[in-house]
């Protein structure tokens, strides 16, 4: 007969192994998130990617038995050739430049977040459509170990339909998992101190070698105004973070100006709108706007397609000089800092590995 307390009386020993923990117990894992990217810029890719993207209710907020045969009726007949052309434009030996940029920031945080020896903090990154997924970025943090998740979209500012779909697309991937890693979402950073104290750095430094321009226009990535009319926080965190980065600069009210780009379809979207704004400086003859999208962490489609080359050439066709982009903060060494100052306070570094005071 077993003692009593043993393993035949159904009481628990408390000698016994408990469930066995994750490997690396302790160790947390950072995920950047990003938006996502065609694999090649050809019709048949971007069909892919926009049939992905386009499908989020998040994105298009339409009943799907009213959008989905629009979708694939017409949109995916007509669009992914278009928007190949436009890729085709920046695409580079690495390939696309959103997901170039997005990983070489992954590995600069990574190592920033790894100076000590023996405290490696892994990274992965994870776009919310095509490759690299989000449950891929998952699967490989635990796979090296970490035991819990700081999960870091890089949009600044928050929208649901980015910031929100990224926490969907993840919470799908957590569900599938018997077991759920602890986790900690970062859901913005547009006031950040560090945030705008790297942006304004950017604008000095670019003005610096280039001069200043008539005008800063801050360009934003636009989303239908209805989203903001039933609370989403987007507009006033775009208007906050230029206000901020302007005050930093030093700048009159007259001296700068906040837009909206990239909207597509016949619905109102926040205004003003960039294209309108940039045409309508052009012929008054402003000869040097400066433009800056700090809504973006990377340079993706929508900088350098879009403002740098699209709206270059719209603003020198209606009279006006030379737009001038300022480069996304990429992988700077203070937007890097940035970020694993955010990490830092929201607890994701081991116990006195935390770092700057840029997060709050």
């Amino acid at each position: 007969m077993p003692p009593e307390g043993g393993a035949a009386s159904g009481r628990p020993d408390p000698d016994a192994p408990s469930v066995p923990a994750l490997a690396g117990a302790g160790v947390p894992g950072v995920l950047l998130v990003n938006l996502g990217t065609p694999e090649a810029p050809t019709a048949a890719a971007l069909r892919r990617y926009l049939a992905e993207f386009l499908a989020d209710p998040r994105v298009v907020e339409l009943p799907r038995w009213l959008w989905l045969p629009v979708l694939h009726g017409i949109v995916l007949r007509v669009r992914p050739a278009r928007s190949a052309e436009m890729y085709a434009r920046i695409w580079t030996p690495e390939g696309s430049p959103l997901l170039a940029n997005s990983a070489a920031l992954a590995r600069a945080l990574e190592s920033r977040l790894s100076r000590s020896p023996g405290n490696a903090v892994p990274v992965e990154l994870g776009m919310r459509y095509g490759q690299p997924g989000i449950d891929a970025a998952v699967a490989k943090l635990l796979e090296r170990g970490a035991d819990r998740l700081v999960v870091l979209p890089l949009y600044p500012q928050y929208s649901a339909s980015t910031t929100g779909s990224a926490f969907d697309r993840l919470a799908a991937v957590l569900c599938a998992r018997r077991r759920v890693p602890g986790m900690t979402f970062i859901d913005g950073y547009h006031d950040a101190p560090g945030y705008i104290a790297a942006v304004a750095a950017s604008i000095r430094e670019f003005r610096a070698a280039h001069g200043k321009g008539e005008r800063l226009l801050f360009s934003f990535h636009g989303v239908p105004a209805r989203m903001v009319e039933q609370g989403d926080p987007y507009l006033a965190q775009c208007r906050r973070t230029a206000s901020l980065v302007a005050r930093e600069l030093g700048l009159a009210d007259d001296e700068w100006e906040v837009a909206f780009q990239s909207r597509v379809g016949t619905q109102k979207w926040l205004t003003p709108y960039t294209d309108e704004l940039i045409e309508a400086w052009g012929r008054q003859g402003m000869q040097k706007l400066d433009v800056v999208c700090p809504g973006f962490a990377v340079d993706c489609l929508e900088t350098l397609e879009e403002v740098r080359l699209r709206y270059g050439e719209l603003f020198e066709r209606t009279g006006g000089g030379e737009l001038r982009y300022v480069p996304a903060l990429n992988d700077r060494a203070d937007h890097v800092e940035l970020l694993a100052a955010l990490v830092a306070a929201h607890g994701a570094l081991p116990e006195g590995r935390a770092t700057g005071d840029g997060a709050r």
